[in-house]
């Protein structure tokens, strides 16, 4: 019989392992894969944002799914915590920018590495490649869990870290919501997070501005009354299929939530390629532009407004031909050229499929979790972390700082239940 069975060995299993072994107890942390923390071997770009240092406030708004939640386990274990918990075990990291935290080696599998020798330490049983099938309860007790190949294993809690289903090929694959829902528990909506957007506008499938990045733009998803839902200002890319690029994936779960608001596929999103000025005085930059310079073409006569490539197309798509100069500009084309540079506004029609996205939103409802314990309440003895639960953030630290957050407040709290 054991203390305490973990099932998932990403960073939320590898956390709660550890927190709950260190008093001590006997813990099982099960990975149907072979290989533990697998996700956080590839995050980052192998270089693994371990979390991020703004303030509390900060963080809580860069996870828009349900960041408030994370309030309560905070005041046990929060992001300077687990700067500390990697310092102390030799892996030193270093700030970076929007106070992203990296190892100082740049090699996620020093992370992992640090996780993995502190739950060694700690006497904790790890199975690889061990399926588990379904956990068991009596009475809303929990009583342990029992294995694809029918074996029972007996224990006082179960922790349920097994992610959420991006980046299937790790191992999350969904389990957890189908032993949550068995249990009790009910599952929002999934849908990708931090995902390409995709279009099936003519200058998409044209291929007009593929492989285009554009820097510091502000991205915004429109309301139906055309008005921003929300705007990131970051860089973004044109693909073959739509755009990508840090603005579009903070994006693309607005995408998701329009598209159950407006109750139809299409939505639209704008571009302004100037964000940090107004129309007015955009206008009067280029006509100076245009002044300075009355007998060139106005694609000379404003070469490095914007990348050469969207100057041309921003030009097209106002119907100013790119070779007038400035003596037969109409002021009213001016004035639409200048609208389309600070909102050009294109047709989306969804996200890329959730096996592509760094991050599943929706999953195990929240309110139906204590957020000081992580413990079910309609379970007692059942404990919840990491990604099966309705917690999204961007990227950028956040979604690791809840995942590690949430395992180990799980793995303290299922250590100390009697």
């Amino acid at each position: 019989m054991y203390h305490t069975i973990i099932i998932g060995a990403g960073p939320s299993g590898l956390m709660a392992a550890y927190s709950a072994s260190a008093q001590g107890n006997s813990v099982l942390l099960i990975e149907k894969k072979k290989g533990l923390g697998r996700k956080l071997r590839i995050s980052g770009g192998g270089r693994c944002n371990v979390t991020n240092r703004l303030p509390y406030e900060e963080i809580i708004k860069n996870i828009p799914g349900n960041g408030k939640f994370l309030y309560s386990p905070f005041s046990t274990f929060d992001n300077e915590s687990i700067i500390q918990f990697f310092e102390s075990r030799e892996v030193k990291l270093k700030e970076e920018d929007h106070g992203r935290m990296f190892p100082v080696s740049n090699r996620a599998q020093d992370v992992v590495e640090a996780l993995v020798n502190a739950i060694k330490e700690n006497g904790v049983e790890i199975r690889q490649e061990t399926t588990v099938s379904s956990i068991e309860s009596e009475n809303q007790q929990i009583t342990g869990v029992t294995l694809q190949d029918g074996t029972f294993i007996p224990s006082r809690t179960v922790i349920i870290a097994s992610g959420g289903c991006s980046v299937p090929h790790t191992g999350s694959t969904g389990d957890g919501y189908k032993f949550a829902e068995h249990i009790g528990h009910s599952i929002t909506d999934l849908f990708p997070t931090e995902v390409p957007i995709k279009s099936s506008e003519p200058f998409i499938k044209n291929k007009t501005l593929q492989g285009l990045s554009l820097q510091n733009i502000g991205l915004s998803v429109l309301k139906k009354n055309g008005k921003p839902r929300i705007t990131h200002h970051m860089d973004m890319l044109f693909t073959h299929f739509g755009v990508s690029g840090p603005a579009a994936l903070r994006c693309s779960q607005f995408i998701y939530k329009e598209q159950q608001s407006q109750k139809k596929n299409e939505i639209q999103m704008s571009i302004d390629a100037f964000p940090e000025i107004s129309a007015h005085e955009l206008e009067q930059q280029i006509v100076k532009k245009l002044k300075d310079e009355p007998n060139k073409a106005i694609k000379n006569a404003l070469k490095g407004l914007v990348q050469e490539r969207y100057l041309h197309f921003i030009l097209e798509q106002s119907e100013v031909d790119i070779d007038v100069t400035y003596h037969h500009l109409s002021q009213q084309a001016i004035k639409t050229f200048v609208q389309n540079l600070k909102a050009f506004t294109f047709t989306v029609n969804g996200t890329l499929p959730i096996d592509k996205a760094f991050v599943t939103g929706g999953g195990v409802n929240i309110k139906e979790i204590e957020p000081h314990t992580m413990q079910s309440k309609i379970c007692s003895g059942l404990f919840f972390s990491g990604e099966v639960l309705d917690i999204h953030g961007y990227t950028g630290g956040y979604n690791i700082t809840s995942a590690l957050v949430t395992g180990y407040v799980a793995g303290y709290n299922a250590s100390i239940y009697e």
